[in-house]
């Protein structure tokens, strides 16, 4: 049967599980979420709280522990299992057989004692009980009716009875702690079925939700298809943007050169017109301000020419001047820079072919990668996504092709007589539990009935005890007292053995199942012994693997599927069942993704169609390298800039020639040449100050400037710029036309990896979820728990060995309770003769008085 049920639950169980054998998870670029795997909630909490009894629980173990304090004896268990006693004659004569036996003795010296002493209480009690009995017939042990005085009675009488009070007490905490016991272990009785109802109720959502699980294991399946699918639909974005970054890397470059050369390009032919508007506005401004300049220079020449000049007072100044008329000349001459029309018409005739546009158009046929991506692999996508829905198709039909619906229905029926079998019977239990607990009670109210009689005779021997009274004088109270207190001795020696025959019973069983079972299955050690190989079957390694598998070898432990289930992990995993049902045979993922690896591996793209610049773009930058920039003489023309307009400063000039006239003697000469002076100051103001200062001037100084060595920075190295550029192009149009293929089958294999990654990360799901959520055995775990460490340890074994507890110790406080009360009844009974104290006799002699 336990063959049969782990077979269903196996193939219950495996229905969606994966290959062991799976290469190492990739995670993907995309994390895909499968939510939560449906499970409920389970009700039973395998965990018992006995309350205030708890106490008394602990205050017998530690008594057990007194008794036995050694650990669980693993390998004596283990040897004993294995050892066979009594196949032949002499077996336990054999020596290995006899030092097991002292061994097991040795372990279980403190029940033996403890039982020993407690059939000498049975044989001997009884026993004590008829001599004393007789004794007491014969006038003997008490049994005379007369007490002897004695000065210390009264001190001898309260002893007594504080010390039958105590024993009494005593008893009277064991009697309650046996009922406590007693009661407890019928209210669990009668609360256990609300337990096994709720074990029950868990093993259906067990069974039940299984199912559910399954589907949603195999529904998932849906999330990886539709992303792969996603990714296959965006086949463009996805792959084609891969192979057009990594093209990129090389042709961006490449193009963004070109259209670089396309703008400078541009800003040159900016930058010459510049230089020719700029070299025209200074020209006329310098060439107007020459000939001023010049015709000053003829007159003033003219009158230093006149005979004034020769006078002596006039001819050293005038020579002076006449030597520095060399001085009023412009400094700065941009008539004679070269000019660069010849190569502005140059730039001209290049500028006619728009290379800008070449180049966007190269940048458009290279960002239509994708689309050529989409179109070139249209036929294998739909290849592909065939095989996406054909894994889809087989997993749900394997799936259904399992008899799940069958197996459950089975497991449900089998389940269902267990739960009917076990409510059948369970009133039956109830009442032979009911039968334990009157007989129980009985036992104890034999107790109750021996107390009943010590505290009757010890509050109608207190209360009615006369000091005064001679002992055949006594009180009927007081002598009622006393027959109360032997009626509790008789009845102690009548049931004291029945009640010790259920002490020793009961407490070398329930103590035995405590050291043995109970607290070895709190620590696990009682797993381990169970886990022994070849102990539970000679021929099997591991019992638990042979039943289920049918394969001793295979290492599966009770130990471990009890942990792994009270950690409340998938039974798959618990149970090892892969070793059972091989899944992968079945449904293998593996050979699907080969599937759509090899449909991957087959896209082609081809990329030939793309141009990224055609020969007349490249000719243009070869006609600009050649259009002459670089011949220009920048030296010149820099230098022309940084001069100032004239020589010298015609205001400081005009300044000095008026001075100089002012050394003259007085007449025409010294007016005519303060003429002169005025005549400069004038052409300073209207001309040079312009020249310098006015916007049309200085911007067109500044613009020549900046076009100037702009044209000098461009047509550095022109020739191998250009030739880099197109260098630059023809590779990344090599790589385009040869090499691409080589990025396309790398990129290729990379949306592979992520397609396929999307079915390892499913797979890998998968396979935690079978481990740690579908199918969790925590019911099964439960269900030990509620049978042995619930029902066996908590409820039976602590009540019953409370209960023998608290009855063995009442049991053996009745033989100082004998004694007192046959000690304390003599001063309460009303005697038949007494002692008399006769004064007339010889002194100190005491006569007896009928």
């Amino acid at each position: 049967m336990a063959v049969e049920l782990c077979l269903l639950l196996l193939l219950l169980f495996c229905g969606s599980t994966i290959s062991e054998v799976q290469p190492i998870y990739k995670p993907p670029p995309g994390t895909l979420d499968f939510g939560f795997v449906p499970a409920k909630t389970y009700d039973t909490g395998a965990y018992h709280e006995p309350g205030a009894i708890g106490i008394l629980f602990k205050i017998v173990h530690a008594f057990l522990y007194l008794v036995q304090p050694n650990t669980f004896p693993q390998d004596l268990i283990r040897k004993l299992a294995q050892q066979q006693f009594g196949n032949t004659q002499g077996d336990y004569q054999k020596p290995e057989n006899v030092v097991l036996t002292l061994q097991a003795i040795y372990y279980e010296i403190g029940f033996i004692v403890s039982a020993a002493l407690g059939l000498l209480f049975i044989l001997l009690l009884p026993l004590v009980g008829l001599c004393f009995c007789m004794c007491r017939c014969c006038d003997n042990c008490g049994g005379e009716m007369h007490q002897r005085q004695k000065k210390n009675a009264d001190c001898q009488r309260s002893c007594f009875a504080t010390f039958l009070f105590v024993a009494s007490l005593i008893i009277s905490v064991g009697v309650l702690c046996a009922y406590a016991a007693n009661q407890h272990l019928t209210n669990q009785v009668r609360g256990a079925k609300k337990l096994v109802n709720s074990n029950f109720k868990d093993l259906k959502i067990f069974l039940n939700d299984t199912p559910a699980q399954i589907d949603y294991l195999v529904s998932q399946y849906n999330t990886t298809k539709d992303k792969a699918l996603s990714d296959l639909n965006n086949v463009g974005p996805v792959l084609g943007t891969r192979v057009q970054e990594q093209l990129g890397k090389e042709v961006r470059p490449a193009l963004d050169a070109a259209l670089t050369m396309a703008g400078a390009i541009r800003e040159t032919k900016e930058a010459l017109e510049n230089v020719s508007v700029s070299v025209e506005v200074l020209q006329e401004g310098t060439e107007r301000l020459h000939a001023n300049l010049t015709e000053v220079k003829m007159h003033l020449s003219n009158t230093l020419n006149d005979s004034a000049c020769s006078a002596a007072q006039a001819a050293s100044t005038c020579n002076i001047i006449r030597n520095s008329l060399a001085q009023l000349n412009i400094n700065a001459n941009f008539s004679g820079l070269p000019g660069v029309s010849s190569q502005l018409a140059k730039i001209n005739d290049v500028l006619k072919i728009d290379l800008s546009s070449l180049v966007q158009k190269g940048y458009a046929a290279f960002n239509d990668t994708p689309d050529l991506v989409v179109n070139q692999t249209r036929n294998i996508l739909s290849d592909i996504k065939s095989v996406l829905e054909s894994i889809g198709s087989n997993i749900t039909t394997f799936t259904r092709a399992l008899p799940v619906q069958k197996i459950l229905a089975d497991l449900m029926v089998h389940l269902t007589q267990s739960e009917a079998y076990v409510q059948d019977y369970f009133p039956l239990v109830e009442q032979y539990d009911f039968y334990r607990w009157l007989g129980c009670l009985i036992l104890c109210c034999m107790l109750v009935l021996i107390l009943v009689f010590y505290y009757l005779g010890l509050l109608c021997g207190t209360c009615g005890y006369d000091k005064h009274a001679s002992p055949t004088t006594r009180g009927c109270i007081s002598n009622t007292g006393g027959n109360f207190l032997m009626a509790g001795v008789g009845f102690s020696f009548l049931f004291s053995w029945v009640l010790m025959i259920v002490v020793v019973l009961t407490f070398v069983t329930g103590g035995n199942v405590e050291k043995l079972v109970c607290e070895p299955f709190e620590d696990k050690n009682l797993f381990k012994v169970l886990d022994t190989p070849y102990l539970l079957n000679k021929h099997w390694k591991n019992y638990l693997a042979g039943v289920i598998f049918k394969n001793p070898n295979v290492n599966l432990t009770f130990e471990k599927v009890y942990s792994d289930c009270k950690e409340n992990k998938g039974i798959y995993t618990s149970l090892h069942l892969e070793h059972l049902f091989n899944i992968n045979e079945l449904l293998n993922i593996s050979m699907y993704t080969e599937d759509v690896a090899l449909k991957i591996e087959h896209i082609q793209i081809n990329l030939s169609k793309i141009i990224l610049l055609d020969e007349i773009g490249k000719e243009n930058l070869l006609n600009f390298s050649s259009s002459g920039i670089d011949g220009i003489d920048f030296s010149a023309y820099l230098t022309e800039i940084n001069k100032s307009v004239t020589k010298v400063d015609l205001l400081s000039f005009a300044n000095d020639l008026e001075a100089r006239a002012d050394q003259l003697p007085k007449g025409a000469l010294e007016n005519a040449l303060k003429g002169h002076a005025n005549n400069i100051r004038m052409i300073h103001n209207q001309q040079v100050v312009p020249l310098e200062q006015a916007m049309k001037y200085v911007k067109a100084r500044s613009t020549l400037n900046q076009s100037i060595r702009l044209l000098k920075r461009t047509s550095s190295e022109l020739m191998v710029k250009v030739k880099n550029v197109i260098s630059a192009v023809n590779a990344a149009q090599d790589l385009i036309n040869n090499n691409a293929s080589q990025v396309i089958v790398q990129e290729t294999k990379k949306y592979m990896d992520t397609i396929i990654g999307y079915f390892e990360q499913y797979t890998e799901w998968v396979k935690e979820s079978i481990s740690m959520e579908v199918a969790a055995c925590k019911p099964i775990a439960n269900v030990i728990d509620t049978a042995v460490d619930i029902f066996l340890c908590s409820y039976i074994a602590d009540s019953v060995n409370t209960f023998w507890f608290g009855l063995g110790g009442s049991s053996i406080f009745l033989i100082p309770a004998i004694i007192f009360a046959v000690k304390l009844s003599k001063y309460y009974r009303r005697m038949d003769t007494e002692d008399v104290y006769d004064d007339s006799s010889v002194s100190g002699t005491w006569h007896f008085t009928l």
